[in-house]
């Protein structure tokens, strides 16, 4: 990166931040707001007790599988429809997006009925307590029964992210978390006229909201305001090719998540109150930082993928390395704020003193590990733009969440330094995944990858 920075020129970066800036702004608005409603539930959940807030965290579990296959398939999307777009390939492009959106649907029927028939089996193996296992079932069955239609958003946004397009996901998931939000406050509270259903009320605002936002990207594509044209499924290699991307993102997610079944029982084992400490923790951090993490990541894969697929291959390191540099230095600036005000923000989700006194920890690990993680997202969406999830994969179980769970197991359990080792275990397993995923970006094989996909799909442009 060094010798990247020394060929710059302060206009050819500031030219390059603004870009990043124009780009990104809209998916860091989108993000801010889903995670805003994310945070509303757990603020409102945080009213009806600890109890509550863990059967969110248990469900949610569950309730990520939906989310993490639909983010791999959309990676597919993305991937392809940004390189397409960069060479010029519309008709691939059109295929490509269609294709991923038939099959994420797909996918999620089995994940409804799941939801619908399994949820109580699903949250008693944790050995949580009768009445946070009550709580979590109609919220599990509520929120993954609505499977398909979160993968048609997810698909959808990331597609249209790829063609540059990052707007009118800003516009539909804006609009969808917005109402998300206020049927949480409202049905969860029981506002004026309307019952206070609580754990079921925060329930059915997140599932209709899903719902929602599916029907709103379909809508979309389908009128004449659409880049992208829908048509017939049927192209093999395209949707192999999705596959071959998508899956890897998707197992890396999934992965995370099972991780978190282990890590969820050990942190449980020391107390409700101590699980809903880490819950809040993390959610403050996804709230204040996770944002820019996720656009920076987006905008990466973006670049990336589009300067590939125009052939431009001085430009990947180039705005690889320039993103880095903003994403270190604004992260830094959320991090030293988060890291200061940590024990005001865990007063924001109860009060429940033992809850927390840990959660501002929680908040304080979380947030030096943000630097980490905001880094580790740009590389790894850079790789991810050219096709190559398999690396940000195994960054993350070697690195990643399977790291976290082996320090807390045996710094916590066996060590018997309880809690202290999860609080290492986030900071110490952020920074070796970023060390992992930038020594795979800078192997460079990937972009090689990248241009013999576009080649054998016929997206490349020989003129």
């Amino acid at each position: 990166m060094s010798r990247i920075i020394g060929e710059w020129s302060r206009g050819r970066v500031f030219e390059k931040w603004r870009a990043v800036v124009e780009l990104g702004w809209p998916i860091t608005v989108q993000t801010t707001i889903r995670t805003g409603m994310r945070t509303t539930d757990l603020i409102v959940t945080g009213l009806f007790g600890p109890a509550a807030i863990a059967a969110l965290g248990l469900a949610n579990l569950y309730a990520r599988v939906a989310l993490f296959t639909g983010i791999g398939i959309g990676t597919g999307a993305l991937s392809l429809s940004s390189q397409d777009t960069g060479s010029g390939a519309e008709t691939n492009k059109n295929k490509a997006i269609s294709q991923a959106l038939f099959l994420g649907f797909l996918v999620g029927i089995p994940l409804a009925l799941f939801a619908v028939f399994l949820s109580r089996p699903a949250l008693s193996i944790f050995g949580a307590p009768a009445d946070v296992i009550a709580l979590g079932v109609p919220y599990l069955a509520i929120v993954l029964g609505t499977a398909p239609a979160r993968h048609i958003t997810l698909i959808g946004e990331k597609a249209l992210q790829g063609t540059g397009n990052t707007m009118t996901p800003m516009y539909i998931r804006g609009g969808s978390n917005v109402v998300n939000i206020i049927g949480t406050v409202s049905l969860g509270l029981g506002l004026g006229p309307l019952p206070r259903l609580e754990v079921v009320g925060v329930a059915i605002s997140t599932g209709g909201a899903n719902v929602l936002a599916g029907f709103a990207v379909l809508g979309f594509m389908l009128s004449t305001r659409s880049e992208v044209d829908l048509v017939r499924p049927d192209n093999l290699v395209i949707m192999k090719q999705i596959v071959a991307i998508g899956f890897p993102r998707a197992v890396q997610g999934l992965s995370r998540t099972a991780a978190s079944f282990p890590l969820s029982t050990i942190l449980v084992g020391f107390g409700v109150e101590i699980y809903a400490a880490y819950q809040v923790g993390q959610r403050v951090a996804q709230q204040l930082t996770g944002p820019l993490a996720r656009s920076l990541n987006v905008v990466s894969s973006i670049q990336i993928g589009q300067a590939l697929g125009a052939q431009k291959r001085d430009e990947v390191r180039f705005n690889t390395a320039a993103l880095a540099l903003l994403g270190l230095l604004t992260t830094a600036v959320l991090t030293a704020g988060v890291f200061y005000w940590s024990d005001l923000l865990a007063s924001l989700f109860g009060d429940n003193q033992a809850t927390r006194a840990a959660a501002a920890v929680f908040i304080q690990a979380f947030a030096i590990a943000a630097v980490f993680q905001t880094l580790s997202r740009i590389y790894a969406g850079a790789l991810q733009g050219g096709g190559e999830t398999t690396k940000p994969l195994l960054a993350e179980l070697l690195g990643g969440s399977g790291l976290l769970l082996g320090i807390t197991y045996v710094g916590g359990v066996i060590l018997e330094f309880g809690i202290v080792a999860a609080y290492a275990g986030i900071v110490i397993s952020g920074f070796v995944r970023l060390v992992l995923v930038h020594v795979w970006y800078r192997e460079g094989g990937w972009m090689e990858a990248a241009l013999d996909g576009m080649q054998t799909r016929g997206s490349v442009n020989n003129d």
